[in-house]
This record gives C-alpha cells, structure tokens and sequence, in this order.
C-alpha cells in the first residue's frame, strides 16, 4: 500500500468489509458505506427481500434510479437555466439596441 492510499474497514449488515482508497476519498467513503448500510437495513427490516445477495442488488437498484432521477432533474433544470439566460440576453441587447437608436 503506497503512502497516499489508506486501508479503510466499514461495516454493512454486520459484515466488516476492509477496501483501500486514496487518502482524500477515505471520509467519502465511510459516508458512502454509512448510507449503503442504512439502505440496506431498511430494505432488510421490511421483510420484503431474504438475502444478503438480493438485499444489496435492490439496494444499488434503488440507489442507481435515484440517481438518475437526479441527474435528469439537473440537466432539466439545467435547461431551464440555459433558456433563461438566452431569453434574458436577447432583452439585453434589444435593450442596448434601442439606446444606441436613441443616441442617433
């Protein structure tokens, strides 16, 4: 293991896990563990889903679509921002147009 990598252990559905990562990334992945966990149990505890396997695979299956829910959602908005600006710079110039007319 090289001097900027660090052995990080996290612990989902009472399994201790042990990865390496870049030192800078270790508390992102610790966060990302947590929620992973916190995922994981709720599908678990509600009795829908036997299986450590399947449990894990509806988790990233819900974690995925949100995900691109996400994504969609910014890249509308996004979008949006884009069109307003063009509608806001057209006013500009329109408005610059008509000083320039007025300066004639």
């Amino acid at each position: 293991m090289s001097e900027n990598q660090a052995r990080v252990s996290v612990r989902i559905l009472e399994k201790e896990y042990h990865i390496t990562c870049p030192i800078e990334e270790r508390s992102d992945l610790l966060d990302s563990a947590e929620f992973l966990n916190m995922k994981m149990r709720e599908i678990r505890d509600s009795g829908k889903v036997v299986g450590l396997d399947r449990i894990a695979v509806i988790a990233a299956l819900n974690m995925a679509n949100e995900l691109i829910r996400f994504r969609n959602r910014d890249s509308d908005l996004d979008s949006d921002v884009g069109g307003r600006l063009r509608i806001l710079r057209e006013r500009v110039e329109s408005a610059l147009e008509k000083g320039r007319q007025l300066e004639l």
